[in-house]
C-alpha cells in the first residue's frame, strides 16, 4: 500500500508528487494518457506563463534552474539577485486584453519584496514544466504509471482504493490532480458549483491565405477577441455564443473561418487547419476539497477561463500547500487539525481568482455596456494604483492567508532573505523543511533541538535587509507563520512552532 496515490500526471500532480516524495511518502501517480507528448504541451500550443509566486516554488526546491534550461531561457536574463533594492518588473500582463506598462508599477508600495532570482514571472510551457517535475519524481523514487484510468474508488476510515479496470491501486490517501473534467471529483462525490459560459474559445494552428490580415497580438473587438502569436500560425479566438460550441462538435475549416472573420471584423481565410481545440469560461470550485481520504487540487477543484493564465499558478498554489500538510498527517506528526488548512486557506484564494476571470469576460463582453465599461477600466488600470493594483494579483503578491495575525508580513509568500554569509532563504528551503530565521544578535532563539531538527531548520545571523524584523519563521510551501520585530518574545515563536510543527514546549532547534 502506497502513502499517497495521486491521479493525474499533469503539473500539479507532479509537483505534488515531488513534495510527498521529497518528505519521505511512498507515492504512486496514476496517469489516463499513455505517452506524455502532446503538441498541446509542447510550445507554441502549451506556451504558459508561470506567475512569480509560481517561480519561487521551483526555486526554492533548486529546480529553477533546471526549469530555464528546458523552457530555453538562459539564467543570466533574470533580475539582479545581487541589488540591494528591488528592480522594476520586466512584465505585467493583461487585464481582459488591455496591456500594462511595467514602468508603472509602484515599488514603494510592495513593501515585502525584495531581490533574488524568483523575483519575476516567466514564461514557459508545459512539456518543459512536466519534463523536469517528472525527472525530480523519478529521482525521488515516485512511481509514475501511464495509460492507466481510474473508474472508480472506494474508501474507509483505513485508507482508499482506486480501480482502474480489474487492478486495484491501495494507499492511505488519494489526491485528484486529474484537471477539468475530473474522474476523480465526480466519483468521489464531491459538488461541483459556479457560474456557465458566455463565450466559446478556440485556440489553433492554422495556414492563412495571406500572412498579413491579422495583426499580431491580442484585439478586443466589437464582436469578441482573437490573438495570433509568433509565425507558426498560433491562433486563439473568444465568441460570445454562450459556450455553445465548446466541445458539443469538431469545429471544421469553414466554421472556425466564420468564427474568426466575425470576430477579427476582416476577411481573412484559413488555408487549412493542423490542430484546434475549445474551451470557455465556465467558472466552477467544488464546495470542499477533501471527503475523507479523499482530497483534491488543481482545476480539479477549480476552472474557469485561461484569462491571465491563473489556472496553472493556482493549482501550483494548491500542490506546495497540501503536499507538506498530508506529508505529516502520514508521518504521525502533524498537529490537529493541519490537513484541515489546506482547503480553509486554499479555497478562497481559488474563489478569488475565479472572479478575477469573470471581471475579465465581463469588460470584453460586445455591446456598449462592455464598451463603456472598457474605457474606465482603461483609465483606471493605466494609473500607477491600478497598474500596481494588476501586477498584485498577476504576479501572485496579493495572496495573503488568513493566519490569524495583524502582523502584515504573516500568511504571506516569504520574500528571499539574504543573510550576511550569502546563504538565502531559498538555499535553507531546497530540502523541504521549515525555516526558522534568527535576526537577533544575541541568537535568542537558539534552544533544545529536541527532535524537531528533521521538521524545521534553524539559521541565525544578520540579514542583507531584514525589513525590520528580529525574527521570521516560514514554513514549507513559503509561507510566513510567524514574524517578529527585533524585540519579539521568545515565547510568541514557540507557540508559532508549536502550532504549525508540534512538540510544543519542547523549545526550537539550535
Amino acid at each position: 500500500m502506497h502513502d499517497v496515490v495521486i491521479v493525474g500526471a499533469g503539473p500539479v500532480g507532479l509537483l505534488l508528487a515531488c513534495e510527498l516524495g521529497l518528505a519521505g511518502c511512498s507515492v504512486l501517480v496514476l496517469e489516463r494518457e499513455a505517452e506524455s507528448g502532446s503538441p498541446w504541451r509542447a510550445a507554441p500550443l502549451g506556451m504558459r506563463g508561470l506567475s512569480a509566486t509560481s517561480v519561487e516554488a521551483f526555486y526554492r526546491r533548486g529546480m529553477l534552474h533546471p526549469l530555464l534550461k528546458a523552457s530555453g531561457v538562459a539564467a543570466d536574463t533574470g533580475p539582479d539577485t545581487d541589488a540591494d533594492e528591488p528592480s522594476p518588473p520586466r512584465g505585467v500582463g493583461h487585464f481582459a486584453g488591455l496591456m500594462l506598462d511595467p514602468a508603472g508599477v509602484d515599488l514603494a508600495a510592495l513593501p515585502y519584496r525584495l531581490p533574488g532570482p524568483a523575483a519575476d514571472g516567466m514564461l514557459t510551457n508545459l512539456e518543459a514544466v512536466e519534463s523536469v517535475l517528472s525527472e525530480r519524481a523519478a529521482g525521488l523514487g515516485v512511481d509514475i504509471r501511464r495509460g492507466v484510468t481510474v473508474s472508480g474508488i472506494a474508501q474507509d476510515d483505513e485508507g482508499v482504493v482506486a480501480y482502474a479496470g480489474e487492478d486495484a491501486y491501495p494507499a492511505r490517501w488519494l489526491v485528484g490532480c486529474d484537471g477539468g473534467r475530473s474522474a476523480v471529483r465526480g466519483l468521489a462525490g464531491f459538488e461541483f458549483t459556479g457560474t456557465e459560459p458566455l463565450f466559446t474559445g478556440y485556440v489553433m494552428l492554422a495556414t492563412l491565405s495571406d500572412p498579413d490580415a491579422l495583426s499580431p497580438g491580442f484585439h478586443l473587438t466589437p464582436t469578441g477577441m482573437y490573438l495570433r502569436l509568433g509565425t507558426e500560425g498560433h491562433i486563439g479566438m473568444m465568441d460570445f455564443d454562450g459556450g455553445a460550441f465548446d466541445r458539443s462538435r469538431q469545429p471544421s475549416r469553414e466554421h472556425l473561418q466564420a468564427v474568426l472573420r466575425r470576430v477579427s471584423g476582416t476577411d481573412v481565410a484559413l488555408d487549412d487547419v493542423r490542430l484546434v481545440s475549445t474551451f470557455t469560461d465556465r467558472a466552477m470550485q467544488t464546495t470542499h476539497y477533501r471527503r475523507a481520504r479523499v482530497l483534491l487540487a488543481g482545476d480539479a477543484a477549480h476552472i474557469h477561463s485561461p484569462l491571465g493564465g491563473q489556472g496553472l499558478n493556482t493549482g501550483i498554489g494548491d500542490a506546495v500547500n497540501l503536499g507538506w500538510k498530508l506529508a505529516a498527517t502520514v508521518h504521525g506528526h502533524a498537529p490537529d487539525g493541519l490537513l484541515d488548512t489546506y482547503a480553509r486557506e486554499r479555497r478562497p484564494i481559488a474563489a478569488q481568482v475565479l472572479d478575477w476571470s469573470r471581471a475579465q469576460v465581463a469588460v470584453m463582453q460586445p455591446g456598449p455596456h462592455a464598451h463603456a465599461l472598457q474605457g474606465v477600466v482603461g483609465d483606471l488600470l493605466g494609473t500607477r494604483g491600478g497598474t500596481t493594483y494588476a501586477f498584485e494579483r498577476l504576479s501572485g503578491s496579493w495572496i495573503r492567508h488568513d493566519l490569524g495575525s495583524e502582523q502584515p508580513l504573516v500568511g504571506r509568500s516569504a520574500p528571499d532573505f539574504r543573510l550576511e554569509d550569502g546563504t538565502r532563504l531559498g538555499d535553507l528551503a531546497q530540502d523541504g523543511r521549515g525555516v526558522l530565521l534568527d535576526f537577533t544578535a544575541d541568537r535568542r532563539l537558539r534552544g533544545s533541538a529536541a527532535g524537531r531538527e528533521s521538521l524545521l531548520r534553524y539559521a541565525a545571523g544578520a540579514a542583507r535587509n531584514d525589513l525590520g524584523l528580529g525574527a521570521v519563521l516560514v514554513r514549507p510551501d513559503g509561507i510566513v507563520a510567524w514574524a517578529g520585530d527585533p524585540g519579539f518574545a521568545r515565547e510568541a515563536c514557540e507557540r508559532a512552532v508549536g502550532r504549525w510543527f508540534g512538540l510544543p514546549g519542547r523549545g526550537v532547534p539550535a
